[in-house]
């Protein structure tokens, strides 16, 4: 990602996660994370958990730091492409 400007002021990302591990968001309000698999109108989430809840912080907060929510492993996920709301890239141990 290159600098982006808010507002007048520049900001630089700090840490470019590799891989392909991401917190994904999807219709009515789940939340996960897992390795991503995108085939055929399908996503695919394998070493998945599940973003149950978190209360003293904000969603960013949360994305900084995964021990800030209470995250619980499952099984691997799969989920039609059109129920993602948004993506996060994360690091590829994130929520593990």
């Amino acid at each position: 990602m290159k600098n982006i400007v808010v507002n007048g002021v520049e900001y630089t990302p700090v840490n470019k996660p590799t891989g392909n591990r991401a917190v994904i968001v999807v219709d009515r309000g789940w939340i996960f994370a897992g390795d991503v698999t995108r085939k055929d109108g399908r996503l695919y989430l394998s070493r998945a958990v599940w973003v149950f809840k978190w209360e003293s912080c904000g969603f960013a907060a949360v994305v900084a730091d995964p021990t800030k929510a209470d995250i619980r492993p499952i099984d691997d996920v799969e989920l039609p492409e059109v129920s993602e709301i948004f993506s996060i890239p994360v690091k590829e141990s994130w929520g593990l």
